[in-house]
């Protein structure tokens, strides 16, 4: 598909910024102009997903036609023609790594380099059996055992240390998803951790900084990310989400997929009120002729989700069981995405975890229309804060400006070889 060259190229701006989130469900693009004033959003495209199966691409010339729709629908609102984009990673078994390195200072005052060479071991320490880094941020650092500035640079120490967080993927299903990214024409920038994402959307900073742990549950992914004095310590994914519930539905009622959707997002429900038991609906049945209707009621729909999402909420306690550093995230905990929106799901989550939790939707962003501020659109929205707004915490390791054999440079490879 050729672009459009009469566009303005935005590949030489600093002012122009696009991202793009490939879910199981939906590919969402932004483009925004950063200014003195601040984000503004000038263009946004919206796809419905072909080719993703939990949030993993599975077919990539499927997934390629719906992502370069999206982009050229943010493209042509916009008015420019993008070189690159920040992609979301929700696939590849996502891990996180919590460790320390050390190093001594050679020269006895902190240099850029001596931090380069603490995070070149550290994503070599990290990148084994086939993993693959994704992020890298400091969680503290030390200046000869005590705690020192967030920028140690110029400063006098015989031993640098950090305490690190990183995030893995599988390599395979991460170079897939950038094979996807190549195939339109575009460069990943660089790649963000969809839970960290979602996370940055709608958690607030003093909710980052006091500790919070938010949970995305789309439609083919439920991820976790955990926060403690505002830095990020810990992300997991599993292939778990709303399109389960609504393979559920279309199972127990023998209905079209399209039916069992429009079903959950009307009806669906896990806390039921007592006007359930009477409150009726009426779908029709997968190969019966037109106009023969079955009838059900919103208490006997939640009957079928229940258990799907019950499931859903003990994979999330036992994660927050295992994780070493949920003590630090303390007790709050956000819940968002697609399926967040099911009625009754917070009070029910709030029951299952025995913690508080609350249903929130993106923050807002100027030129950001109402339909994007949905808790459905958080990932995309976190993607336009982590590359803008600036992230949370100190991030250290830049794909941009990691060494030549960066993992970004094998992507090229990877996508020449694949044309």
């Amino acid at each position: 598909m050729a672009r459009d060259k009469g566009r303005r190229r935005a590949s030489g701006s600093r002012h122009i910024k696009g991202v793009l989130d490939i879910g199981t469900s939906k590919i969402a693009c932004l483009i925004a102009e950063v200014g003195p004033s601040g984000v503004r959003v000038i263009g946004v495209g919206h796809q419905r997903a072909e080719g993703v199966k939990g949030g993993v691409v599975i077919d990539l010339d499927r997934a390629e036609e719906a992502a370069r729709a999206a982009v050229a629908q943010a493209e042509r609102m916009a008015g420019v023609e993008l070189a690159e984009v920040a992609v979301s990673v929700s696939c590849g078994r996502l891990k996180s790594h919590n460790f320390s390195a050390r190093a001594e200072v050679a020269s006895g005052l902190v240099t850029e380099a001596d931090i380069r060479r603490l995070m070149t071991a550290g994503q070599a320490y990290v990148e084994q059996g086939g993993r693959t880094l994704v992020h890298m941020n400091e969680v503290a650092l030390r200046l000869d055992g005590t705690p020192g500035s967030r920028d140690p640079r110029g400063m006098a120490a015989r031993e640098l240390a950090f305490d690190l967080h990183a995030v893995t993927a599988d390599e395979a299903p991460l170079r897939n998803l950038l094979m996807v990214v190549g195939r339109c024409y575009l460069e990943p920038a660089s790649h963000v951790p969809a839970p960290y994402a979602s996370a940055l959307a709608v958690a607030t900073e003093d909710e980052r900084r006091l500790g919070v742990t938010v949970v995305d549950t789309g439609a083919g992914t439920t991820s976790l990310a955990m926060f403690a004095e505002d830095r990020f310590l810990y992300a997991c994914a599993a292939p778990m989400g709303g399109t389960q519930i609504t393979f559920d539905i279309a199972r127990a009622l023998h209905t079209p997929l399209a039916e069992a959707e429009r079903i959950k997002a009307l009806y669906g429900t896990v806390i039921c009120a007592p006007s359930d038991e009477h409150d009726a609906f009426t779908y029709p049945s997968a190969g019966e002729d037109d106009g023969i209707l079955h009838h059900m009621t919103k208490a006997e729909l939640a009957e079928v989700i229940r258990p799907r999402v019950t499931a859903i909420g003990h994979h999330i306690r036992q994660r927050l069981e295992e994780c070493e550093v949920t003590a630090y995230a303390g007790r709050s905990l956000v819940l968002t995405g697609g399926t967040s929106q099911l009625t009754g799901l917070a009070d029910f989550m709030a029951a299952e975890l025995g913690r508080p939790v609350r249903v929130a939707g993106p923050q807002a962003i100027s030129g950001l229309p109402p339909a994007f501020s949905s808790s459905a659109f958080s990932t995309v929205v976190g993607l336009l804060v982590a590359e803008t707004q600036g992230a949370a915490g100190r991030r250290i390791y830049s794909n941009r400006d990691a060494e030549a054999e960066s993992y970004l440079k094998r992507v090229g490879s990877w996508l020449r070889d694949g044309f």
